[in-house]
């Protein structure tokens, strides 16, 4: 069932601050703790990984959910995007840390990027990425350019996959600026201007990669650091919405005008939403909504795990100038 909570804010009226959480769509999938999001505007419904069980579901506008794709090898799913094309969905496979299901096989090794048809639930490619690099693995999110190339980030080698068309793999850019402890590179978005920018989560800091030159990674220099920053949303060419977790528990929207050599901070979310540890989000028509994963019950072994998650509505309040 749809639960919303909806605030109003009177037009003009710069003293009024929301006191309400904004608009969630609640769903019922036990221990899922979704961590990607994905809109597809075709079918109108939201497709959400599972972090937990590894298992892909999608999520209608009125709250229910049902599985398009229960694979006993996805051991966690992360990131997730709707391909160009509009009719597979593809997701980051692993077992970095929160899986249900781990084994001593996998639990840091496994990096695919899978490929879902839509309207069957069935697998359409399955690209091993855990050769390319040698050490621990954690494939967290990806982005498709304009040529339908994949690229997909690893938390945990702290490199960005390149995959073809037609599967191919490779790194596509390892720089030290990406390198930390911990969780790393995370979300990523491409710019139709030719580059890539990723956030890294250990350092707070944004990045800019050309794709004519993935050499070139350049940091973006911005008016605040975003410690565990996660998932990233380009909604035009010079704005950028940031999900943010860890603690802080904010979604911002940064803006540039110097084709993101820079950005600041032009709007963001209040404490009054209260999101639950968000992590990614997606654009439906014309509003962004976040994923809430809770994974803070996740590191808290008293925790019984949630049978409810929510889909939230990202209410992004301009910063005065």
């Amino acid at each position: 069932m749809k639960k919303l909570i909806i605030c109003f804010v009177l037009a003009g009226c710069t003293a009024a601050i929301p006191d309400q959480p904004t608009a969630r769509i609640a769903f019922n999938a036990p221990e899922t703790y979704p961590e990607g999001i994905a809109y597809d505007s075709i079918s109108g419904v939201y497709f959400v990984s599972s972090a937990r069980l590894g298992n892909i579901g999608k999520v209608t506008p009125a709250g229910a959910y049902s599985t398009l794709i229960s694979d006993p090898t996805f051991k966690s799913s992360y990131g997730l995007k709707v391909h160009p094309d509009g009719k597979r969905l593809f997701a980051c496979i692993g077992d970095a840390n929160y899986s249900k299901f781990t084994s001593p096989d996998t639990r840091k090794k496994m990096a695919r990027l899978v490929g879902i048809d839509l309207a069957t639930g069935k697998k359409t490619s399955d690209t091993d990425l855990s050769a390319l690099v040698p050490g621990e693995h954690f494939p967290n999110d990806l982005t498709f350019d304009g040529r339908q190339n994949a690229y997909v980030t690893d938390s945990f080698a702290n490199v960005i996959y390149k995959v073809t068309p037609d599967g191919k793999a490779s790194v596509f850019a390892d720089s030290p600026l990406f390198k930390t402890k911990g969780v790393g590179l995370n979300g990523i978005v491409y710019h139709p201007s030719g580059f890539l920018l990723t956030v890294n989560g250990g350092t707070g800091a944004l990045y800019r990669i050309d794709l004519s030159n993935p050499k070139n990674v350049t940091k973006v220099m911005t008016d605040q650091f975003f410690m565990n920053g996660d998932g990233l949303l380009l909604t035009d060419n010079q704005k950028l919405i940031l999900v943010q977790n860890g603690g802080s528990d904010k979604i911002y929207e940064l803006t540039s005008e110097d084709n993101w050599s820079s950005a600041k901070v032009s709007a963001s979310t209040l404490a009054t939403d209260r999101f639950t540890y968000p992590s990614t989000a997606t654009k439906a028509k014309d509003k962004i909504w976040v994923m809430n994963a809770n994974f803070s019950e996740l590191a808290d072994s008293t925790s019984v795990p949630s049978k409810e998650f929510a889909i939230q509505h990202a209410r992004l309040i301009p910063l005065p100038k």
